[in-house]
């Protein structure tokens, strides 16, 4: 019986494992990116509806927030289009909001469902470094990370039932374990924490992202030693599964020349 279980198991990781348009590497898939697309609407249009979103008619930040989005969203998708793996954005129904929370935070679902928390606002202090959180963020979800750390829950909690399986039998505990893995509320890093290469490719993704919608790179140097700073023994929400160290910021450094051959300032 335990051999036909591990069979089971190995033929389900043989079976799911995909490689990654974005990043060329194998990743963990047990959920169609249409059916997290789905979901993720679902999820966001609940979330929104149970939080304070700042109209970004009236108020400068919610629009910068906006602003930055839709520069990086554009962006992306016209680097992807020269690619030719315009594939990778199939569905993007981009929103970006922000969320009045004490807490520094901002996540991105599938479909580019992105929030950011006024929490965070205070520690990226200027807009070129929020555009590398917002690029990190949409970076975590183009890589499918999110993805992966879904997959990984369905197979420990589930034994890989399919989503509508999960979603029929177990949907609390499913929408819970959905919203985890795209850093959703406080229990974000707790229970399917973000792989250092995960945090490495949506640093260095995020910083190309946002060095191509026109901000400076280099902002993200200092950003990051305001994370860590700000954070002092626990760090803040956005950093809780990979606190901001000198490695991360070494592997900006060498990311960066690669980041600013993208980098063409916006024209005020």
């Amino acid at each position: 019986m335990k051999n036909l279980f591990t069979s089971f198991m190995v033929a389900i990781l043989f079976i799911g494992c995909t490689q990654n348009m974005v990043t060329g590497r194998k990743q963990l898939s047990l959920v169609s990116e249409t059916e997290l697309q789905s979901m993720a609407q679902q999820q966001y249009n609940t979330f929104l509806s149970e939080n304070k979103v700042v109209n970004a008619s009236v108020n400068k930040d919610a629009e910068m927030v906006r602003r930055i989005g839709t520069r990086i969203a554009s962006a992306i998708q016209k680097f992807y289009d020269a690619k030719g793996l315009t594939t990778v954005l199939d569905g993007y129904k981009w929103e970006f909001n922000l969320i009045d929370n004490k807490d520094a935070n901002a996540w991105c679902m599938p479909g580019g469902k992105v929030v950011v928390y006024t929490g965070l606002l205070p520690i990226t202090q200027n807009e070129a470094a929020l555009a590398v959180v917002i690029g990190h963020e949409i970076a975590h979800a183009v890589a499918q990370h999110g993805s992966q750390r879904m997959s990984q829950g369905l197979l420990q909690q589930l034994g890989g039932a399919a989503l509508q399986i999960a979603l029929a039998n177990k949907p609390a505990e499913t929408q819970n374990m959905f919203m985890t893995a795209y850093g959703v509320g406080t229990t974000v890093g707790v229970m399917l924490p973000f792989s250092r290469k995960d945090e490495n490719e949506a640093d260095q993704y995020g910083l190309y992202f946002s060095a191509m919608a026109g901000y400076n790179p280099q902002e993200a140097i200092a950003l990051w030693q305001r994370m860590a700073a700000a954070g002092g023994t626990k760090p803040p929400e956005f950093l809780s599964s990979h606190p901001s160290d000198e490695t991360r910021i070494a592997n900006l450094q060498r990311h960066m020349p690669e980041a600013l051959k993208y980098y063409k300032p916006l024209k005020r």
